[in-house]
């Protein structure tokens, strides 16, 4: 059996998630913060058996697409001086980690 944590952008978590539970995978889904942008993603917890896992990871990559956004930046240019200006960055995507599960119970 293996564990499958599944990061995500927002905007893509209700399709991955759709298209998993579609298949019949049973996840629990968790709010998180983190990368360069600080903005908001969900973490994806799939267990399932090592033959469905190849599987489960193709449904995740077709539903969370790397795009690229247009974000304000800014940046100092002497003491009190700041200039804005948009910087072009890489959001969506996926961070998929599959690990070894030793014991499951459900009680």
């Amino acid at each position: 059996m293996k564990l499958i944590l599944a990061i995500v952008n927002n905007d893509d978590s209700h399709a991955v998630s759709a298209a998993l539970t579609k298949e019949g995978y049973q996840m629990t889904k968790l709010a998180t913060t983190g990368g360069f942008l600080k903005a908001g993603n969900t973490t994806m917890i799939v267990g399932c058996d090592d033959d469905k896992v190849d599987h489960a990871i193709e449904l995740i990559g077709n539903e969370s697409k790397r795009r690229t956004e247009v974000v304000p930046s800014t940046a100092s240019y002497d003491i009190g001086r700041f200039a804005s200006f948009p910087v072009e960055v890489q959001v969506g995507g996926a961070t998929v980690f599959v690990l070894n599960v030793e014991q499951f119970k459900k009680l």
